[in-house]
């Protein structure tokens, strides 16, 4: 594609990486057949081609954002299935990830709007606020559905929309916290590695029980785990919602602490159970590339991060102690598949350990969740999962697996089909309680 920036504009590193991904994509247009957007709407502008003039025009002009740009690029899921399909390999996530730092900087939106964004972003990543926020939402359930649903536009939707979803995404009860940060956990036998194990935000108040069932295999196999003190979330929320200044802050407070316990006490890796998570992490040493201080550590910790069955792939796993041939439906969490390209591994793991597993049709298309998209798109996001779930029903399975707590919560709104991580599925192969036992 050709682009006409200044020598000027070029002198920005930001506007000179966009000009390297705008010169890489081709017009093929492949990147339509996979995206979400795209296939539900069918308006060229909802999909990564036409995010892309959009970017382009906006970024070459330095015209501030229009809201016909915000609405193409807020419909975007970010699922990434477009750099998988991309033939000509542009990196369409750090393209549409500057776009919305620039959105946030430079647009003003509707008062409700920014009211609402400004509280995801407060409350998501801090697991107290979090969980008191989950705990208020069980009483406003009953005030939820007394509040309107019909929209002019569904792709379009209004504060109370958002509410409505919102609320509806809020679980009946919330399960005990787990361990604190800080906590070690001692392997069993003879020590063969060292990790620390993300700790999370919203999972750590949603689905405790996942990094317990880490902690419980990964002892198990001789792995020791600490829960890193002072670790913060990893800032993909605020990322994804265009707020970089704290999506850095929290980068770089991140990036402290583990090189702080990689060297003080050892580290192997630092192990993700939320692919959505990781693949933040993973992009801590572009995020950080221009900071002189933060720019080799940032970069280092990239490198040492892995999700959990990337790492298990490398590890010799005890015998299968569970009845085999249960069938389960492996989801594949956008974030694992286009974001980390980790696809074969978690299906391998579950099928060595004694489970029958089967692909979803139309896989790699994404269920809808995406961090806040379900609340802030709710009938698109409501859209993707009903055609999730019905693809998964044609594999008739007796569990879901996924690797996501997003996509967990997302999948579980529309089916009774119990929805576990792989993980725990793992850990109950080798010798742990069954996924929702305890």
């Amino acid at each position: 594609m050709k682009t006409e920036f200044s020598l000027a504009q070029l002198a920005n590193p930001d506007i000179a990486e966009a000009d390297k991904i705008l010169r890489a994509c081709v017009h093929c247009g492949f990147c339509t057949a996979t995206c979400p957007t795209y296939v539900l709407l069918g308006d060229e502008l909802d999909s990564p081609r036409g995010r892309i003039y959009l970017i382009k025009e906006m970024l070459e002009k330095n015209q501030r954002p229009t809201a016909e740009v915000v609405k193409h690029i807020d419909r975007c899921l970010s699922c990434l299935a477009c750099m998988t399909t991309c033939p000509s390999g542009v990196n369409y996530m750090h393209l549409v990830d500057q776009a919305r730092v620039r959105i946030e900087k430079e647009y003003t939106r509707p008062v409700s709007d920014r009211l609402l964004r400004t509280a995801l972003a407060w409350i998501l990543p801090r697991p107290d606020w979090f969980r008191a926020s989950m705990i208020l939402a069980r009483f406003g359930r009953l005030l939820g559905a007394l509040l309107p649903t019909r929209e002019v536009d569904p792709a379009n939707p209004g504060l109370l929309r958002r509410l409505k979803a919102m609320l509806a995404l809020a679980p009946t009860s919330l399960p005990s916290p787990g361990p604190a940060g800080g906590s070690v956990f001692a392997a069993r036998g003879k020590k063969l590695g060292r990790v620390a194990l993300l700790q999370g935000c919203a999972q750590q108040v949603l689905g405790p029980r996942i990094n317990q069932a880490a902690v419980s295999f990964l002892t198990r196999h001789g792995v020791e785990v600490v829960l890193v003190k002072d670790e913060q979330c990893c800032g993909a929320l605020s990322h994804h919602l265009g707020r970089d200044d704290d999506a850095l802050a929290r980068a770089r407070t991140n990036v402290s602490v583990w090189v702080k316990e990689a060297e003080q006490n050892g580290l192997d890796a630092i192990l993700v159970t939320t692919s959505g998570c990781g693949t933040v992490i993973k992009d801590y040493g572009y995020m950080l590339r221009s900071d002189r201080d933060f720019a080799a550590p940032a970069a280092r910790i990239s490198a040492m991060t892995k999700d959990i069955t990337e790492y298990v792939e490398g590890m010799s796993l005890q015998p299968a102690q569970q009845p085999g041939g249960m069938v389960v439906a492996y989801h594949s969490a956008c974030s694992l598949q286009h974001g980390q390209k980790i696809t074969q591994a978690p299906k391998e793991l579950l099928s060595k350990s004694g489970f029958v597993v089967k692909d979803v049709p139309e896989s790699h298309l994404c269920c809808g969740s995406a961090g806040t998209y379900n609340i802030l798109q709710p009938d698109i996001a409501n859209k993707l999962r009903d055609r999730k779930v019905a693809n998964i029903a044609t594999v008739r399975p007796d569990m879901i697996a996924a690797g996501n707590i997003g996509c967990m919560v997302q999948i579980a709104g529309g089916t009774s089909v119990p929805v576990v991580h792989t993980i725990e599925l793992l850990d109950w192969a080798t010798g742990g309680p069954r996924p929702g036992s305890t």
